[in-house]
C-alpha cells in the first residue's frame, strides 16, 4: 500500500470545455490491466464540457452546486448534491455548472482498451442547447 502521490490541479482544455473547470485525479490506473480512472471536476458557474461521449460509461457524483447533463434529444438533468448520474457506453451529452453555482462532481470510467479513445469529443455546446431550448 501507499498514498498516492499528488498531482497538481490542472484547467481542463478551452478545446474541450467552455468557462473555467478544473481537474484533479483521484485514482489512476497504475498496472496494464488496470482502466479505473477517478477524478474531482470542479465547474466555475455557466462552465461546462463539450458534446462527448464514453467508450464505456461513466458515473458522475455530484458533491457541490448543481449540475446540469444534457442528452442529443435536447434532455437536460439537473443533479444535486449525493446524487450519482450514469451515462452509458457511447451516449453523447454535456455537463455543465447550473446557472450561478460552482458545481463539482467525482467523474468515473474505464479508460478504453486503446486510452486515446476513451472519450470521443465533439462540438461546443450552444447557449440553447444548455438552456433547454
Amino acid at each position: 500500500m501507499n498514498i498516492e502521490p499528488t498531482v497538481p490541479t490542472t484547467k481542463n482544455p478551452a478545446a474541450q470545455f467552455a468557462g473555467d473547470v478544473w481537474l484533479d485525479p483521484i485514482a489512476l490506473p497504475h498496472e496494464s490491466d488496470q482502466t479505473m480512472v477517478v477524478a474531482t471536476v470542479r465547474f466555475a458557474p455557466g462552465a461546462r464540457t463539450a458534446w462527448h461521449s464514453h467508450q464505456h460509461g461513466q458515473y458522475l457524483r455530484v458533491t457541490q452546486g448543481v449540475g446540469r447533463f444534457g442528452t442529443r434529444d435536447g434532455n437536460i438533468i439537473e443533479v444535486q448534491p449525493g446524487q450519482t448520474l450514469y451515462t452509458p457506453p457511447g451516449e453523447e451529452h454535456w455537463h455543465a455548472a447550473a446557472p450561478g453555482c460552482f458545481m463539482e462532481h467525482i467523474a468515473m470510467l474505464q479508460n478504453g482498451e486503446d486510452p486515446a479513445k476513451t472519450t470521443t469529443w465533439g462540438e461546443h455546446i450552444t447557449d440553447e442547447e444548455y438552456n433547454g431550448h
